[in-house]
């Protein structure tokens, strides 16, 4: 049995892989142990990199978590270990770039874009250019798209890490979910139920809309706000990412 860390990008559907992981228990030994992110204190703020590498060199064999780790060291020589498993969760930075949005002007009064966004800025095109772009004002810092995702690219070549697309999760959870089994079965996991019963038992524990920042989670909503300014902002700045991930083939889109 390992220890399974759930890891995304903010913004990128960790509560879908959340609730995937409090699913688990339901199929065999495994624990929620009821952290907060594993790179976060009880007060939301961010761990330095020792108190974080400290609680996951202290989880053991069937503890879960979740948290919003980069693909650096020591994080990666430290999942890498015999015992640890690692599933990661990447999203179309498009629909990433809208969620932040609407969670910094519309959920979160406190987000430190929140007042910049509502304040200094006057469109949702202004917004998506600066949220792709990234900010340097006065009072405000934001990576660009592409800053934000170099973090994470790494986990995609880490062989022993499970990536899974967020639209996935969402469209074709049945291929999903028996991924992660297959994934897990690989670690010496088997549950209690029949494959198909644990699939569904896991599908069950999926409910988008009880995340507290949930508020549409539709792979693709980013259609209906870029404009055709904030495509070639993005085409120009980032356009390769999407190769990358394989959402685009090439800049056409």
């Amino acid at each position: 049995m390992p220890a399974l860390i759930g890891n995304a990008m903010p913004k990128s559907g960790s509560h879908l892989i959340i609730q995937v992981l409090h699913g688990l228990p339901r199929l065999g030994p495994f624990v929620n142990t009821g952290f907060p992110p594993l790179n976060r204190g009880e007060d939301n703020r961010k761990l330095p990199v020792d108190a974080t590498l400290a609680v996951l060199q202290s989880m053991r064999p069937g503890d879960l978590a979740y948290g919003y780790l980069r693909a650096a060291e020591p994080y990666l020589s430290t999942l890498k270990q015999p015992g640890r498993a690692t599933v990661f969760v990447y999203r179309d930075p498009r629909d990433m770039i809208i969620s932040h949005v609407f969670y910094a002007t519309q959920r979160h009064p406190g987000h430190g874009m929140h007042r910049y966004y509502t304040e200094v800025l006057t469109s949702m095109e202004q917004r998506i250019d600066a949220a792709i772009l990234g900010v340097q004002a006065d009072g405000y810092h934001l990576s660009g798209v592409r800053a934000r995702y170099q973090g994470y690219l790494g986990w995609l070549d880490q062989p022993n890490v499970l990536c899974l697309r967020f639209e996935d999760l969402i469209q074709n959870r049945d291929t999903a979910l028996n991924r992660l089994l297959d994934y897990l079965t690989g670690y010496g996991f088997v549950p209690r139920q029949p494959r198909r019963l644990a699939v569904e038992m896991l599908m069950s524990a999926i409910d988008p809309a009880r995340s507290g920042t949930f508020r549409k989670g539709q792979p693709g909503n980013w259609r209906e706000h870029f404009t055709a300014a904030n495509k070639a902002t993005f085409k120009s700045s980032a356009g390769d990412l999407l190769v990358r991930l394989g959402y685009e083939e090439d800049d056409g889109w």
